[in-house]
């Protein structure tokens, strides 16, 4: 009997697609009244099924809606998106997307997530540049013969540095571009392509989770909370400390398993094949020249101008894929690659990666469902209403599960956070606990989630290492099982303290 294969990336996404469309069958459509702010005439716009008002940007206004946000949240730019108004969810005419809408949700999702696409195109273009440099070749080697012995720290200074990123500034969808530089270098340190992908996205998922000073996220939840965002900080620092050590033993763990034994790679079956897709880097004895250390300064500071321009500047997807078309261009130079060459094999290192960029915009595609659908803020209205009259420490706990569950339709954290926190955080004053804690529940079920969650990255750095996402489940879940039992400790004890 011939063994059945787990589908692809894509089809698992097009069936979430399906079974979302069908979902705005059953689920009633409804809509929340929003508020948004105006910066140039300096006013509120309220949206409402039957009209669109202009109102006073005033403290009183704000009171007057319910909306217990603090008025300079809006004006000095820190909530700026409309958010939802409390108490003003009502049922609209149902539009249920049919067989047509299914169809052309990639298509509109391919169009809705053309930033970060072009991001993800450019990226590749720049890795075949650097590729036909040899700059790679001869840095793997170099880095292989430096770290002999003591690859462990490998493992953890790249999970520590992403987590970094990833609690600070929201370092999630710039990874994408860590994975075909960083998987050769693990490869040539004997683990398997498993421990790369490991260090890059739990890293980076366990940074999100316990966001400190991530403008995308902590931040932005609570100051549509109507809170500082300095209030938890301290509980969020040791949540996220102690989830990264978590992590990292978790991931040296099986790393050293694999070295020990490449047989219980949960990959093993794929190790030629994966070694071949990554041949050019993994056995080289290329000599580091000048002109290559040149080549990968530039390359290098590539990433540090993305991080900075990202975290002090306001960049966003525009920028940062401006910074790898100028970094390819700089490195075309100091490599001597003729104009011809240049462009093609910039355009061949774009299309390596084009079947990544097809993933994200089939993923996007399913939030465009439930927008179209008007399903987003019914499941919200249900989530907030299934909390009445519990005791607070189920209370938090179900708050953890219910944003774990609202992320696999909504996986973006800022839309989540305007989207839910003006009607969820007031729930907290009538248990009897700080809004802060919302705020933390928001963090860790979306993060939680966030390591398995299909319509999330997760797919799209898969496809990088052609991983199948059976087994990406059968690496991680272990690790999501320590980590809900941890975040469901931590979020009771915090309760009662």
């Amino acid at each position: 009997m011939k063994k059945i294969k787990f589908p692809s990336a894509q089809t698992i996404l097009l069936i979430i697609a399906a079974l979302t469309a069908l979902l705005t069958w059953v689920i009633p459509s409804g809509k929340f009244d929003t508020l948004g702010y105006n910066k140039v005439d300096k006013h509120f716009t309220k949206i409402s099924l039957d009209k669109t008002e202009i109102l006073e940007a005033s403290q009183e206004t704000l009171n007057n809606l319910e909306i217990k946000i603090p008025l300079e949240k809006f004006t000095n730019g820190d909530i700026w998106k409309p958010i939802s108004i409390p108490n003003t969810y009502k049922k609209v005419e149902a539009t249920p997307q049919g067989a047509l809408a299914f169809i052309k949700s990639p298509i509109k999702g391919i169009i809705a997530a053309a930033d970060i696409i072009f991001l993800v195109l450019f990226i590749g273009g720049l890795i075949g540049i650097m590729n036909h440099t040899g700059a790679f070749d001869a840095g793997i080697s170099w880095l292989a013969s430096t770290l002999k012995g003591y690859e462990f720290i490998l493992i953890i200074l790249v999970t520590l540095l992403i987590a970094v990123g990833g609690t600070t500034f929201g370092l999630a969808e710039e990874t994408i571009a860590f994975y075909p530089i960083l998987i050769p270098i693990f490869l040539a340190a004997k683990y398997d392509a498993m421990v790369a992908l490991a260090c890059i996205y739990i890293g980076s998922s366990i940074g999100t989770m316990c966001s400190t000073t991530n403008p995308f996220s902590a931040i932005i939840a609570s100051d549509a909370a109507g809170i500082n965002w300095t209030t938890g900080l301290t509980g969020r620092v040791i949540m996220w400390a102690l989830g990264l050590i978590i992590c990292i033993i978790y991931i040296l763990r099986y790393a050293q398993r694999v070295k020990k034994d490449p047989t219980k790679s949960v990959i093993y079956d794929q190790k030629e094949e994966i070694e071949k897709l990554f041949k050019n880097n993994i056995s080289s004895t290329s000599k580091l020249t000048i002109q290559l250390k040149v080549i990968l300064f530039v390359f290098a500071m590539c990433f540090v101008v993305m991080v900075y321009g990202v975290s002090r500047l306001e960049w966003w997807f525009e920028e940062m894929t401006a910074v790898f078309l100028v970094g390819a261009i700089l490195i075309g130079v100091i490599g001597r690659i003729k104009e011809f060459t240049f462009i093609e094999t910039f355009m061949k290192g774009a299309g390596d990666l084009l079947g990544v960029a097809v993933i994200i915009g089939i993923a996007r595609g399913v939030s465009v469902l439930m927008d179209d659908g008007q399903i987003s803020d019914t499941m919200l209205y249900y989530a907030s209403t299934a909390t009445n009259d519990m005791n607070k420490g189920v209370f938090i706990n179900a708050m953890l599960y219910i944003y774990g569950g609202l992320s696999f339709f909504i996986p973006s954290s800022s839309g989540m956070a305007v989207l839910t926190m003006p009607i969820m955080s007031p729930l907290a004053d009538g248990v009897g606990i700080g809004r802060e804690l919302i705020v933390n529940a928001y963090q860790y079920g979306m993060g939680l989630f966030a390591f398995i969650n299909p319509t999330g990255l997760i797919l799209a750095s898969l496809a990088i290492v052609k991983v199948g996402y059976n087994k990406w489940l059968k690496f991680v879940m272990p690790l999501v099982i320590i980590l809900t039992i941890f975040t469901m400790l931590v979020l009771t004890a915090s309760v009662y303290l």
